[in-house]
């Protein structure tokens, strides 16, 4: 059985860019979310871990576990690749809580022996633990291998029950070269039947030749399923990351199987968004976390011995078919002083006085339809570093550096809820109808300024630890 070689892993060298409320590595590499579930008390979340770099390598799962979703228990590393099942890494998967077993689905990552990273295979395989911390994987793995016509991509398994079986969906392309989600069926988590294709591009430019990440779970009486997909094309002002995150609303037809639904519609509108995973807590939220720094960017944080971070929690629900994503509730137990509470007059740049700029929560609203011109903006001793304007129904950030843009529209701006830590920003527009989730890196001392065209605003602000 493979073995953490503890002498490799990398340390932190430096907590310049080290968040206080977002889930991180002690040292080394991470991406996507795993395995998010609640088990014997706690909150459990699994991660892509390279442990031995601050640059993508093979994946191990990363853990740690909360009992309230904001303070994060380090816990041993719970999948280490290196078995047959999975001998180039255990890549992306989910949880599930069977008969007081904690099991976790992945997929087993395999290199062909040519030296080309793009050129591998992949399998399903499923490890349990009944601690909730040390992990067995089965010893009849691999319990799905991919089917005929698919291509080397096939991957991420996401579990749930449903009625008196169990369901996954994975991440798939035909081999036509278009992306697809796959449903497979069980009684017992271990051998598995492959049910039918649940949904699948028609157009590669709008729809994407990969659909990885998948996720699917209800909302009500409604179905919600989401994907990660690869290769839409940009437009103007939709779809600017070279990936992103997509949902649709609709119903999920067990039978035939086939998911109907809305188009699918972009999640997040930031640059660092990508690979989102739900769960369902005990009091029924369906809580959402994502991967905050996609590949195409270099992390500035990988120099001090660490690279990557989740989101904030978000809980998730449907208003006037669009999905909705919001801070969890617990946040306010974050909230250590009011610095601001207060009604102004926005009509220049106004400055905010704020105990800690980068440890905050600021709350915006409007207590009218905001016809002027309205925005936020971060700065450092360098100027500006981050904002975001509101006018003629369109939101714009803007964030220091190359591709600097993204956009959102909203008929009306009502609220904003932006909570800022040490290295990233989440926007929540009108409470959660739109986000932007950004990565940032000060050159020291951070400020905050309002400006506008005469914008009678309301201000609450918290400093958060």
């Amino acid at each position: 059985m493979p073995q953490l070689d503890e002498q490799k892993i990398v340390p932190v060298t430096n907590d310049r860019y080290r968040q206080h409320f977002h889930i991180m590595t002690n040292g080394g590499w991470l991406n996507d979310p795993n395995g998010l579930c609640f088990y014997k008390g706690y909150y459990h979340v699994f991660y892509q871990y390279h442990p031995y770099s601050t640059e993508w390598g093979p994946m191990h799962w990363g853990h740690v576990r909360s009992k309230d979703l904001l303070h994060w228990e380090y816990l041993p590393v719970a999948l280490i690749p290196g078995d047959p099942e999975d001998d180039g890494g255990c890549f992306s998967g989910s949880a599930i809580v069977k008969d007081g077993r904690l099991y976790l689905i992945y997929t087993g990552q395999h290199y062909y022996d040519d030296g080309d990273q793009d050129h591998f295979w992949e399998n399903q395989n499923v490890a349990f633990s009944d601690d909730g911390i040390h992990f067995q994987k089965y010893s009849g793995n691999p319990v799905i291998e991919a089917p005929k016509d698919n291509t080397q991509h096939f991957r991420d398994p996401k579990v749930w029950q449903h009625d008196d079986h169990y369901y996954l969906v994975l991440g798939s392309q035909n081999t036509a070269g278009f992306g697809r989600l796959l449903l497979y069926q069980s009684t017992d988590l271990l051998h598995w039947q492959e049910a039918g294709i649940i949904d699948q591009a028609h157009d590669l430019a709008t729809e994407g030749f990969m659909w990885e990440c998948p996720d699917l779970f209800s909302l009500g009486e409604q179905d919600v399923m989401v994907t990660s997909p690869m290769g839409i094309k940009a437009t103007t002002h939709e779809n600017l990351n070279s990936s992103q995150v997509d949902y649709s609303i609709g119903h999920l037809d067990y039978g035939t199987p086939h998911f109907s639904g809305t188009k699918l519609t972009e999640l997040d509108h930031g640059h660092n968004f990508y690979a989102t995973q739900t769960m369902l807590t005990p009091d029924q939220r369906r809580i959402q976390i994502g991967w905050m720094s996609p590949f195409e960017e270099q992390l500035q944080e990988h120099t001090d011995g660490w690279a990557g971070c989740l989101t904030f929690p978000r809980e998730l629900t449907i208003q006037n078919n669009r999905l909705i994503q919001q801070p969890i509730w617990e946040l306010v137990n974050l909230r250590q002083s009011q610095d601001v509470n207060e009604t102004t007059l926005v009509n220049a740049e106004t400055p905010l006085t704020l105990s800690d700029p980068q440890h905050c929560e600021i709350d915006l609203h409007w207590p009218k339809e905001l016809l002027e011109e309205f925005s936020w903006q971060l700065n450092d001793q360098l100027g500006k570093l981050l904002a975001l304007t509101y006018a003629d129904g369109q939101l714009t950030l803007y964030r220091r550096g190359a591709d600097a843009y993204r956009y959102a529209s909203a008929a009306q701006l009502r609220s904003l809820q932006i909570l800022v830590d040490t290295s990233s920003v989440e926007v929540f527009v009108n409470d959660g109808e739109s986000t932007f989730t950004e990565r940032y890196y000060a050159t020291g001392p951070v400020a905050h300024f309002l400006n506008g065209t005469g914008c009678t605003t309301e201000v609450v602000a918290y400093r958060l630890a």
